[in-house]
């Protein structure tokens, strides 16, 4: 299948119309990209309810308001539809969609989902990291890890600042903050807000990826995504046994920075970070997709 971003490319450098108000009829290469974008949407298996993920370890409750996409699926989305490098969904568990939009609408948003197995986090030192002076660290990360992106052909990247500061909550052991980032010249700041459950022998990654436009919206469905993911009995955090099981070589103030993937191999100590669409292509993007997945939501 051609990548999507690219058809919907060469509708815009035709001259497709794209004026609000009465619709004109579809051009072929508006044709050739709904059907393109309805066959990959068709070809998603979009599951609700109890969710064993793939590591064997953890489980989602997926309420009907949000639907869980497997690996290969949350590969297609990534990088078919929103435009990142291939591979980019390649390390993941799936991925959690709302159910109230497709991935081709500029509204819509996602959570990827992965698992770093390097032991048991310890959060005795939650409380007392100097957040400022990570956030200072991070961006001196960012900017060499943009260097390689550059290097690979990609825009370069630059971590702005927190658009929520970290916050740990020693009952659950769910840790959360978010990053406004901003890739070439684009106008749109990009909103990645992070999510890690602690459990026994490792950490469950969610990251969301978003605009910052969709801040709020994100925040009032941070608690709903919070208590969708739980390690399994026997491997939640307070089933550690100190005495056969590993501890990790890092602390939460690492996960924050994303030294963990750096162990994975990852550019540059891990600032890897997703984004929706190209930047051209944004105002044109919901609008095409919109007489495709808007006027007839039922069968989309």
């Amino acid at each position: 299948m051609k990548h999507l971003v690219m058809i919907l490319s060469l509708c815009l450098m035709q001259g497709v119309s794209l004026a609000d108000g009465a619709e004109p009829p579809l051009s072929p290469q508006e044709q050739e990209y709904l059907a393109a974008a309805r066959q990959l949407w068709d070809s998603l298996e979009r599951r609700t309810g109890d969710v064993a993920l793939p590591n064997g370890v953890a489980s989602l409750k997926v309420p009907e308001s949000f639907y869980y996409l497997a690996p290969a699926d949350a590969e297609k989305v990534l990088v078919e539809v929103w435009g990142n490098p291939p591979g980019s969904g390649a390390t993941t568990l799936g991925m959690l969609m709302p159910s109230e939009y497709t991935p081709f609408e500029d509204e819509s948003w996602g959570v990827t989902i992965e698992y770093q197995e390097d032991g048991h986090v310890s959060d005795e030192n939650a409380d007392s990291i100097d957040y400022g002076e990570l956030l200072a660290q991070m961006q001196d990360d960012t900017r060499e890890a943009s260097k390689e992106r550059v290097a690979q052909g990609y825009e370069p990247i630059e971590l702005l600042g927190w658009a929520a500061p970290p916050f740990y909550d020693k009952t659950t052991h769910k840790l959360h903050w978010a990053q406004e980032l901003k890739f070439g010249d684009a106008e749109a700041h990009t909103l990645n807000y992070n999510i890690r459950v602690l459990g026994r022998s490792g950490v469950l990654v969610l990251n969301f990826i978003a605009g910052m436009n969709q801040k709020a919206l994100i925040e009032a469905n941070l608690d709903k995504v919070l208590a969708m993911a739980e390690f399994d009995a026997g491997s939640r955090y307070t089933d550690f046994n100190p005495d056969i099981d590993e501890v990790a070589a890092y602390g939460i103030g690492a996960l924050v920075a994303g030294k963990v993937a750096a162990k994975t191999g990852l550019i540059a100590a891990a600032v890897i970070f997703l984004k929706k669409f190209g930047v051209a292509l944004v105002v044109g993007f919901g609008v095409l997709i919109g007489r495709l997945f808007k006027r007839n939501r039922n069968t989309a």
